[in-house]
Parts: C-alpha cells; sequence; structure tokens
C-alpha cells in the first residue's frame, strides 16, 4: 500500500469461504482500508495459491484476468476521484500539473519546503505510445518510482482514460 498498490485479490481453495471470512474480518475491524481515498480494492479468487506452480497456474486462467481488469478499474475510478478532489480544491495546498514540462522539472529537481510535492502521476497509455518523447517519459516515471511518487498508466478506453484524456493524457497531482 505504501507503493501504491491498491488492488489485493486473495485467494482460498474451492468449498472453502477462507478468503471471504478474511474479507469480512477486514470490513469489520480494519475498515480504513477499504474507506477513504487511499482504499485498497479486495477481490476474491478461487483456487489454491499455496505454491509458486499454482499461483503461475491461477495467473494463467481467463477467470483471473477478469478478476484483475475489474480490480484494477475499482483501483482506477479511486483514483480519478483523487483527481477531481484536487481539481475541485479551493485551496493552495493541491495542485495539478498537466505538461511533461511542468513535470518533468517538479519530479527531476530538488524538492524544497514550500514547493509542491508530487503525489501521483498518471497518464494514458495512449499518450505513453503517441508520444514523441517516450524515453523522457519512461525516465521521469523511473524518477518518480525511485522517489516514492505512485505512478499509473491507465487504458485510454476506460472511464478513468476518458477523462485523463480531456486533461490532455498526463497529469501529476501534488501537495504542498
Amino acid at each position: 500500500m505504501k507503493e501504491g498498490i491498491r488492488s489485493i485479490i486473495i485467494a482460498s481453495p474451492m468449498r472453502t469461504n477462507h478468503a471471504q471470512r478474511f474479507i469480512d474480518h477486514i470490513h469489520r475491524h480494519h475498515i480504513w482500508l477499504v474507506q477513504g481515498p487511499n482504499k485498497a480494492i479486495l477481490s476474491e479468487a478461487i483456487g489454491s495459491a499455496g505454491t509458486l506452480s499454482e499461483v503461475v497456474a491461477m495467473t494463467r486462467t481467463s477467470m483471473f484476468h477478469r478478476l484483475i481488469e475489474e480490480t484494477t478499474s475499482e483501483e482506477t475510478e479511486s483514483l480519478i476521484d483523487i483527481l477531481e478532489k484536487h481539481l475541485h480544491a479551493s485551496n493552495q495546498e493541491t495542485s495539478v500539473l498537466y505538461s511533461l514540462e511542468e513535470t518533468g522539472d517538479l519530479i527531476f529537481g530538488p524538492w524544497k519546503p514550500g514547493r509542491p510535492k508530487p503525489e501521483y502521476l498518471m497518464l494514458t497509455d495512449r499518450y505513453l505510445s503517441d508520444s514523441c518523447e517516450k524515453n523522457r517519459i519512461h525516465r521521469l516515471m523511473q524518477i518518480a518510482k525511485s522517489r516514492n511518487i505512485k505512478t499509473r498508466i491507465v487504458a485510454a478506453e476506460s472511464t478513468a482514460g476518458l477523462r485523463l484524456t480531456q486533461l490532455g493524457g498526463m497529469v501529476c497531482l501534488c501537495t504542498s
């Protein structure tokens, strides 16, 4: 969760309810995990995942790929909620950067008190593939990850991707 991963898939063997009981436990006793802007998205997968070979076999199923798609879609919608809150904030504690130059200057440059600190870097897969500055974007994402800035590449066809496309295809969310 510290790195920004908020999609959690819990596997349990067929004819058991271990995963559902664990999810219920989280909803009852660790509500902070599943509410608020930094909530985790929990999903349940049927199958055994006790060994590496079982995990590999499970990840190759179409059911698992569908579950991943649904879970990451929900996670992305949470990120768009965060984006909308940044866009509609009337205070000077949050800001949104739209250009590669501004974002690069902020991420590559030294962080000083009083200067915005980037939290999220979000871009669409189409922005990345169509850009003539792919190397710069990849370097920016690499530096962002090493500086603990959460990065997300969103499918341009998704609801979140359409919203990011309206904003130019890339945004950087910052706090002061």
